[in-house]
């Protein structure tokens, strides 16, 4: 479908049953309509409307239903996109979603494809695997987890938050028949291409995929390859359920942390209070001492060690480098050893740091010294 032939424009006005949305701007498209980010004029908050393209009804139709049956869990606590109005537009079927940060590829496109950590990747999966449990208690398949379809919902203020979108291929475990041909072709599972029965454990095969593409050989620890090969199990039948991936020894390492999303922070905006707080329970979390009314970061502890190692090492430097003559004048470290004066022989030199340093020394005495032709 061409842009002329599509009805729905930028700054276009969309009126709902909860209010009048203003079209702000189209975030993407894909085969069966855009989503544009809008804003709610009753509300004045951005929502993100999914616009079905006219000859797709059946597409937004089965969405709809699945979007039904999805408002008998908890969408928050299940990570899981909440649904927040329904309208049409012009013969155009409109779902008006909340609004969601980016997805998981354009995350790691923006990173140019590095690997996450194995915390980060524990956080995503164990959220995912929350996401399959509650589907499969309504008896719900996704039918197409991938990495566009994994959505950030706040990388700044949760980070590795993720929600799972897009549910317009999703269908009931019951009438998905058998041979369908299912799911994006690099994320198939081995049934749909065998044309074997279906059902969720389809979903499971490509969030074992999604967390294969996370890994890298430098990171991935022991138990975390083993519950993504119980994962990517070609037998359905030995693949791993989520209730027993959850159970799995992966997610018990730190699971406190994960859960909390307590992960890898920059240590130059990480105090040393968070850092103590993050490895202590609740009611051991104790304040650090603070000085001048601000909590000490190790970056500023360790700024002020080598400034002062830097001064240090230019004094010595500058001595080496002044005449004798000059180094008196010299501003020293306190404590550090006087130069002798200029015009003293080397027995008296030694004799003067001799005593300067406080420890008797035999050897710098001139007439030990002429024994041995000095």
């Amino acid at each position: 479908m061409t842009e002329s032939s599509f009805e729905v424009q930028e700054n276009f006005l969309l009126i709902g049953n909860k209010g009048s949305y203003l079209v702000e701007k189209f975030l993407g498209e894909g085969t069966f309509g855009k989503v544009a980010k809008c804003k709610n004029l009753s509300t004045n908050k951005e929502v993100a409307i999914k616009i079905i393209k006219n000859g797709f009804d059946n597409a937004g139709e089965n969405e709809l239903k699945a979007l039904i049956e999805i408002s008998k869990l908890d969408a928050d606590e299940y990570n899981l996109v909440k649904c927040v109005d329904v309208f049409l537009y012009k013969s155009h079927v409109c779902i008006v979603f909340e609004i969601l940060e980016q997805s998981l590829y354009d995350f790691l496109e923006d990173r140019r494809f590095r690997p996450l950590f194995v915390q980060e990747i524990r956080a995503i999966a164990w959220q995912l695997l929350i996401a399959l449990k509650g589907l499969k208690s309504i008896n719900l398949v996704h039918c197409d987890v991938k990495l566009d379809n994994i959505m950030l919902v706040n990388q700044d203020s949760k980070p590795f938050r993720v929600k799972l979108i897009d549910f317009g291929l999703a269908s009931k475990t019951k009438d998905i028949p058998t041979g369908t041909r299912l799911q994006n072709i690099c994320f198939r599972a081995p049934e749909v291409i065998l044309g074997l029965p279906l059902d969720e454990r389809l979903d499971m095969w490509t969030v074992g995929y999604v967390l294969a593409l996370l890994y890298t050989e430098q990171q991935s620890k022991k138990t975390g390859n083993q519950v993504k090969d119980k994962m990517l199990e070609v037998d359905p039948n030995k693949r791993i359920s989520p209730n027993d991936a959850l159970r799995h020894p992966f997610f018990k390492l730190e699971k406190k942390e994960d859960q909390q999303l307590i992960l890898r922070k920059d240590p130059a905006t990480t105090t040393r209070q968070a850092w103590f707080n993050s490895k202590k329970p609740e009611k051991e979390r104790v304040q650090l001492p603070q000085e001048k009314g601000k909590i000490v970061t190790d970056r500023a502890r360790t700024a002020k060690r080598v400034d002062k190692w830097r001064q240090q090492l230019k004094r010595k430097r500058d001595l080496r480098r002044l005449p004798i003559k000059h180094q008196e004048r010299h501003p020293k470290e306190p404590g550090a050893t006087p130069t002798p004066p200029a015009k003293l022989e080397i027995g008296e030199e030694y004799a003067y740091i001799e005593k300067s340093l406080g420890v008797p020394c035999r050897f710098y005495n001139p007439k030990f010294l002429q024994q041995f032709g000095h």
